[in-house]
This record gives C-alpha cells, sequence and structure tokens, in this order.
C-alpha cells in the first residue's frame, strides 16, 4: 500500500505539505509530491487535500 497524488486533480494548495508530522510531501514542479522513505502511511494527508487529489493505492508487483 502507498499513497499517490492524482497529478490531474493536485493544485498545490499546499494542505498536505503544511499537515504532513513525517515532513514527506513537497511540491516539485508544481506538484505534491511524497517521498515514500518519509511516508508513515497515517492517511492525514487525504481529507486535508481540497482536491481529492490524493489517495492509498495498492503496491504494483
Amino acid at each position: 500500500m502507498k499513497i499517490v497524488v492524482d497529478p490531474e486533480k493536485c493544485r498545490t494548495s499546499g494542505n498536505c505539505v503544511v499537515i504532513c508530522p513525517e515532513k514527506a510531501i513537497s511540491i516539485v514542479d508544481g506538484l505534491a509530491t511524497i517521498d515514500e522513505t518519509k511516508c508513515d502511511l497515517d492517511g492525514i494527508c487525504i481529507p486535508a487535500c481540497p482536491h481529492d487529489a490524493i489517495r492509498y493505492e495498492e503496491d504494483q508487483e
């Protein structure tokens, strides 16, 4: 399981960056980007996004 950002929906409000306690999200080239090595998968960023651009996704193996 991982948390991903939908680039079609992301409007870089910055809410996810501010709320992430692990500092796993940053804005890179106008898109919220999640550092999977820092993300603890708590999902606090998902409801923080006003554009519904963040979601859980199953890992593809």
